[in-house]
């Protein structure tokens, strides 16, 4: 028997009758459905506080006082339960918030950590983020067979996000075809012994969404990301890059609202998660008790 905190223990005969009579039912119940119940629910608890109030001894009543604080019992694991539900639906509603921002970014551009992108007509805008102070960092641009086709040199080392413009021409001044590039990044530390992160942004074109269980997943030109990988979002074929050679992001109303709804749309994703999953331990936590 399954015990309660604060139920008296002390049965008689009758109390043993009506054990032998709950686990007669329970034997012809669903054997399948009790073993995937492992925890006593707040249907059960009050079953049980009845069934002992039916079964007591006349001689030997329970103390109400023990009966209030069994009733405090069944009433704060009933609000952890109705708080578990609504937790539930409100992260159902975040996700369903996530899935149609996902779908909106359909169309547009967005920035992202990878190293391939995709070479149009005119110049390509390259964000990379550093971690740390670098004495150098080197870009080398290859074309789809992995050839390298042109070197860039960043000017901006600190710590950071900051970008740069490729003309879209190799180390002779002439123009590349439109296609798919990579970035293979060099860099070196201003402290020796050091080694210094840096991270490549490419913008990239969602052309679909991929609204699965695990969360939406952006499709683009250069590969599948998900809602928590945006750096920024942008209207297609925009000269707009968002970022400034320290870093920070430009003063235009769009980029600070993009790359804000970017970030914050994860955020909130996150923190729905984070407080449904602290209600049910917290359920655990009860009917462990």
């Amino acid at each position: 028997m399954t015990y309660i905190p604060g139920i008296s223990q002390g049965y008689t005969a009758t109390d043993q009758s009506a054990k032998a009579a709950a686990k007669t039912a329970t034997d012809t119940g669903d054997k399948k459905a009790d073993n995937k119940k492992q925890t006593l629910g707040q249907d059960d608890f009050l079953t049980l506080l009845v069934a002992q109030l039916q079964n007591q001894d006349p001689l030997n009543p329970s103390d109400p006082a023990e009966f209030t604080a069994q009733l405090a019992n069944y009433s704060q694991l009933e609000q952890l339960f109705n708080l578990n539900d609504s937790m539930d639906k409100l992260a159902e509603s975040r996700n369903n918030s996530e899935r149609l921002s996902a779908l909106s970014m359909i169309g547009k551009e967005v920035l992202v950590e990878g190293s391939s992108f995709q070479l149009g007509e005119g110049t390509t805008e390259i964000g990379y983020k550093v971690d740390g102070t670098a004495s150098a960092i080197q870009f080398h641009i290859q074309d789809s067979t992995g050839q390298r086709v042109a070197t860039l040199n960043a000017t901006e080392l600190t710590t950071g996000t900051h970008s740069l413009t490729w003309q879209g021409v190799d180390e002779n001044g002439e123009h590349l075809p439109a296609g798919k590039y990579s970035i293979v990044i060099e860099s070196q530390s201003s402290a020796e012994g050091e080694t210094v992160g840096v991270s490549p942004l490419v913008r990239a074109d969602v052309t679909g969404v991929d609204l699965g269980d695990g969360g939406s997943v952006l499709i683009t030109d250069v590969g599948e990301f998900s809602m928590t990988d945006i750096h920024g979002v942008y209207e297609a074929n925009s000269s707009e890059s968002g970022l400034k050679n320290d870093g920070q992001p430009t003063d235009t109303e769009n980029s600070e609202e993009n790359v804000s709804g970017a970030t914050d749309g994860a955020g909130i994703v996150g923190e729905a998660a984070s407080t449904v999953q602290t209600v049910q331990d917290a359920a655990d936590t009860v009917n462990g008790g």
